[in-house]
């Protein structure tokens, strides 16, 4: 005979797991969606980046009206229907989990700012934009794990925290990268509690993006060594040249975020739109300069520079500039994809004066020395980057050459990109404490 108390002693176990096996499933439900959204974006952003192409193939000066266009329509609609979305993303979560209250949060990771994100960043490189999807992924992630958040409210924080992670190791199909993204950039701080979560979310959103795309390296296989020695000194100047470009890099877009105190920075805060198209034109003119090259994320380039097939000379600066507009210009886009771009550009640049080193051995510490000096971020640099070429010889050179360019990127921007703007996003949303009132003493003021 069945025993008449196993019924009630299992709905009982059931109703003491219950919370945490829902806890644990809407991480895994939230990974598989990251995962599913990074891989749309990457594939949209090729076809967006192919339209571009291909009208520009046609006629090599439909930049020159299209860029324009295409920056101002993209700033018109972020800052007239979707304020929160200007950018690469990755500041507005920064904040967001810093904010008290889900009303608060939504203003900058909702999923209006998540799905208008995708659109206007395909918007911004069908016209020419360079920019990157990679920070763009780690918002609409977040705006992701937020939705579902609505489960568990009191969890939102460690929930943004795994969507942050999900969406750069799905975006980069680099799972150790997300990870220590989310520890070093996104919180600079981790739990045990959240990490076996964020783990899961990390696992779920990459094996999704492995099973649609197949198991991929970012920019191909590569290989190499650096001897003890002389050659060391690649790493040396990767350090002092991509430390010092990332971290102007920074300053510009710090310097912007905050307004110009002059009279060219009252004129942009009055016509931002107008700014816009003038970003564009000049990002049409760097691309008209440098044979079309510095347009969109910078993908094909740098894996051809890592192969050993040359860019125009040009492309590493003029990239950087390009980068720089499209991003102070408030339209949406990212910086990852096109600062590895930046810094394989610099390296083939400056591989005339260490001639007995591999083009491609020299971009790839430059790019991480580059990405690290944009970001102030050294371990996640370093490890994306590893992850990307799968070249773990180098990685202790790697490892030096992200370190040693943070360190040097300090000398000229004090704070980190992202951090720096999200200190200016939290100080727009969050509330300020009214101060009490009390009455003024009568009497002369000392």
């Amino acid at each position: 005979m069945s025993d008449p108390s196993a019924t009630p002693r299992l709905r009982h176990r059931l109703q003491q797991y219950w919370p945490t096996l829902r806890r644990r499933g809407l991480f895994l439900v939230g990974g598989v969606v990251v995962g599913l959204l990074a891989v749309a974006m990457a594939l949209l952003a090729d076809q967006a980046q192919a339209l571009f192409s291909n009208v520009h193939g046609r006629w090599r000066y439909a930049p020159i009206l299209l860029t324009p266009a295409g920056f101002a329509l993209a700033a018109w609609l972020t800052r007239r229907f979707f304020d929160g979305a200007q950018g690469s993303g990755i500041p507005q979560v920064i904040a967001a989990r810093e904010l008290e209250t889900t009303e608060t949060r939504r203003k900058l990771v909702s999923v209006k700012l998540g799905l208008a994100k995708i659109g206007l960043l395909l918007l911004g490189l069908a016209t020419g934009a360079s920019s990157g999807r990679e920070g763009p992924t780690v918002q609409v992630g977040a705006a992701t794990m937020f939705f579902l958040g609505r489960i568990e409210p009191h969890r939102q924080p460690g929930l943004l925290l795994a969507g942050s992670a999900a969406g750069i190791a799905a975006a980069f199909n680099a799972p150790l990268a997300g990870i220590i993204f989310g520890i070093e950039e996104m919180s600079r701080s981790f739990e045990q509690r959240s990490s076996i979560l964020v783990l899961v979310t990390v696992i779920a959103a990459g094996l999704t993006s492995q099973a649609i795309l197949g198991d991929y390296t970012y920019f191909g296989t590569f290989s190499g060594t650096l001897s003890f020695g002389w050659q060391w000194l690649a790493v040396l100047v990767a350090i002092v040249v991509c430390g010092l470009l990332g971290g102007l890099f920074s300053r510009i877009l710090i310097l912007f975020a905050g307004g110009l105190p002059t009279l060219p920075g009252r004129l942009i805060g009055r016509h931002p739109v107008i700014f816009a198209a003038c970003c564009g034109l000049l990002v049409a003119l760097c691309g008209l300069a440098a044979g079309g090259s510095i347009f969109g994320t910078g993908y094909a380039q740098t894996r051809g520079i890592l192969a050993g097939n040359g860019v125009p000379w040009a492309f590493g600066p003029l990239k950087l500039v390009a980068t720089a507009l499209s991003s102070i210009s408030g339209i949406p886009g990212g910086i990852f994809s096109p600062s590895l771009a930046v810094g394989a550009g610099i390296a083939q640049d400056l591989s005339s004066l260490l001639p007995n080193i591999p083009v491609g051995m020299l971009a790839i510490l430059c790019m991480a020395a580059y990405l690290s000096g944009v970001v102030q971020a050294p371990l996640t640099s370093a490890v994306i980057v590893s992850e990307m070429t799968a070249d773990h010889a180098l990685i202790f050179p790697i490892m030096v050459a992200s370190l040693g360019a943070a360190a040097v990127s300090r000398l000229v921007c004090p704070d980190g990109v992202y951090h720096a703007l999200a200190e200016r996003l939290l100080a727009k949303h969050q509330p300020t404490p009214e101060l009490p009132t009390s009455p003024v003493p009568e009497g002369p003021i000392p």
